[in-house]
């Protein structure tokens, strides 16, 4: 009976739609193929390969000053386009093609809608051209997916969240009304993947999803903030909320509704539409400095075999400027505890400020401070002219928990303002990334993430391999990932616990190494002590050389929750081979087509014969590769692998 009353809802949903002028726009290789529907009601449906992935699907915006019940077409305007993006800040390659086909039907009501076509995606947008200010008070969106496609669903309890969720199974039809979660979402059709996202996201609500009785996912958006409180020094609450979503001037563009579309798993490993669809800087960011950054918190400064009481002071952080110095990192950062969270424009007595950034400079070192957003929204101009006085070179900004109108532009405010003094930014306690460091380069990574962090206390073992082999799919195909890899101390599942002040991970050693080239972030943290990493030169000598930014991304071989093979190739020309697996041991095969001609190189960081019981064992040695060669390679239980491969004389 139930399948029978989806059934029917369907077909009526059709004939609704049915009734409007229909418009039709394929992507450049004529495999994916939007249809629209104008009039009463305005609907897009998907094909890929003339299958439908996506059934017609309701979509409209409500606006004060308007009736978008009543859409009457204007006219219509077609491009094709396609160019080179050169990205400022290379995540994944230094070059991306954009080759769309596009319409956009105008409404004699004043608002528009543009459908892109890619070959590897679809996207949509609304836009306005009214004079005055406006009131949003919805946007409709439902996608009328296959009621057994399956999702990838990250389930959350609010609006007001970290984003730091796990990727729950469910078929379409048992995601229910109350059943909240943040973007992205990936839903598979018979094989095809399609992740669900948004881009060029400003001055307006983030996107959010619930399930819709079976037929679908609906869009939902936090309400515009009436009134806030904070409730301690790093949440501020929403208490009251407006009748609508957004209050914002009349003749503008809205955010990309994106929609990722691939064959197979491994395509979305190198998908960047979201940065395709969001607006480009025309400032000069060329001073943005990409590195590796030596972290202090989630090891809790617990270092040993040092001649000083480690803990939040000079000679502390001096030992990882030292550290840091020593394997050609390019920044370390001061966690929590350097300031008073309530007024960061002020040092606590134990930390020498001018002596630690005289000593910083002398080894090119930069410093990155975390703040609250909460003072830095109240200290913003003061606090950052400071820290440019200073010499500090960044800022990693905590708690927002929100993506309301209000807070989302807090985020273009604070990417604005430390652009002007030439710092960078790292965004924690944050929703996903919707292409912001395509306008702001100097943003250059954020978490939203469920990261490593998590291992300092959640005993439920949720920080292991199937969920880090899940998130290259998901999470970090929308953007940089500040996941925070590298721990030294590692486990099988049987040995591991966690420990807030001496954290370990789940997982073998080479499964943390592999991190470094399947995780993308242009500003990468390496987590654990300086202590630890100084017992593993082996293990340092990748590490200190593995880069952040690539000139070019090449997908081998993935699925989600299971297993991930990556290679890069950086601006030194060299490649780099990242591969992890879930629980599950495997051997895969890598086949090295995508070198040059002649021979390489190749070191090798390897699962070592016991890593199934005791996951530190890893092996190191070095092979002769060349492009006509394939490997077999042999992963551990919550293994990985790792090589670099270089020319040699």
């Amino acid at each position: 009976m139930r399948t029978l009353l989806i059934t029917l809802l369907l077909l009526a949903s059709n004939l609704r739609f049915a009734s409007g002028q229909q418009y039709q726009v394929n992507s450049p290789d004529g495999n994916i193929q939007i249809d629209i529907t104008a009039g009463p009601d305005i609907a897009f449906s998907v094909n890929y390969r003339n299958e439908a992935i996506l059934n017609p699907s309701g979509i409209s915006i409500s606006i004060d000053k308007t009736t978008p019940d009543v859409w009457k077409v204007r006219r219509i305007r077609r491009r094709t386009v396609e160019q080179d993006i050169h990205p400022v800040i290379r995540e994944k390659s230094k070059t991306i093609r954009d080759h769309f086909n596009e319409i956009t039907i105008e409404f004699r009501n004043h608002i528009l809608l543009t459908f892109r076509a890619y070959n590897n995606g679809v996207a949509y947008r609304w836009e306005t051209q009214m004079p005055d200010s406006i009131e949003i008070l919805d946007e409709t969106v439902h996608f009328a997916f296959h009621q057994n496609d399956s999702s990838l669903y990250p389930l959350e309890s609010s609006f007001y969240s970290h984003n730091e969720r796990l990727y729950k199974h469910f078929a379409i039809h048992e995601i229910s009304r109350d059943s909240l979660a943040s973007l992205p979402v990936l839903v598979t059709h018979d094989g095809i993947k399609m992740l669900i996202s948004e881009a060029d996201l400003y001055n307006y609500p983030g996107m959010w999803l619930t399930g819709n009785s079976g037929t679908g996912l609906t869009a939902t958006f936090p309400p515009y903030p009436a009134e806030e409180r904070l409730v301690r020094d790093r949440d501020r609450r929403v208490i009251r909320t407006e009748n609508f979503i957004a209050y914002t001037e009349g003749n503008r563009t809205f955010p990309w509704r994106v929609i990722m579309i691939e064959r197979n798993d491994a395509g979305l490993l190198v998908n960047q539409l979201v940065y395709q669809l969001s607006r480009e800087t025309e400032e000069d960011f060329s001073w943005v400095r990409p590195g590796k950054v030596s972290w202090d918190w989630w090891n809790a400064l617990n270092l040993y075999q040092v001649d000083f009481r480690s803990g939040i002071n000079t000679e502390t952080y001096k030992y990882y400027i030292d550290f840091a110095a020593r394997y050609g990192l390019e920044y370390i950062i001061l966690d929590e505890g350097w300031s008073p969270t309530t007024d960061i424009t002020v040092c606590i007595e134990d930390i020498n400020m001018p002596e630690l950034l005289s000593y910083a400079a002398e080894k090119n070192v930069g410093m990155i401070l975390w703040v609250l957003w909460t003072s830095l929204d109240n200290q913003m101009e003061a606090a950052l002219d400071l820290y440019q006085r200073w010499g500090i070179k960044g800022i990693k900004v905590d708690f927002m928990q929100r993506d309301d109108q209000v807070a989302v532009n807090f985020y273009e405010r604070t990417a604005r303002e430390a652009a002007e003094r030439k710092l960078i930014v790292d965004f924690h306690g944050s929703f996903k990334p919707t292409g912001m460091e395509r306008m702001y380069p100097n943003v250059l990574t954020r978490e939203g993430v469920y990261g490593l962090e998590q291992s300092k206390w959640d005993n439920t073992r949720s920080i292991a391999p199937e969920h880090n082999v899940t998130l290259p799919f998901i999470r970090n195909a929308v953007g940089p990932m500040d996941y925070t890899p590298g721990a030294m101390l590692n486990a099988q599942s049987r040995s591991w616990a966690p420990f807030n002040s001496r954290p370990m991970s789940l997982g073998t050693r080479c499964h943390q190494l592999a991190m470094y080239i399947v995780f993308t972030s242009p500003l990468q943290m390496l987590c654990d002590a300086p202590s630890n990493y100084y017992r593993e030169p082996e293990c340092m000598e990748f590490l200190s050389i593995v880069p952040v930014v690539w000139d070019q991304s090449v997908a081998l071989e993935g699925k989600a929750g299971d297993y991930v093979v990556v290679a890069r190739k950086a601006l030194s020309g060299d490649w780099y081979v990242g591969a992890m697996t879930d629980w599950t041991a495997r051997d895969l095969q890598i086949d090295f087509w995508f070198l040059e001609e002649g021979d390489f190189r190749m070191d090798i960081w390897q699962d070592g014969v016991n890593a199934d019981r005791v996951a530190v064992d890893y092996s190191r040695y070095t092979e002769i590769v060349n492009n006509d060669m394939k490997k077999t390679i042999d992963l551990a239980p919550g293994g990985g692998w790792v090589a670099r491969i270089y020319r040699f004389p």
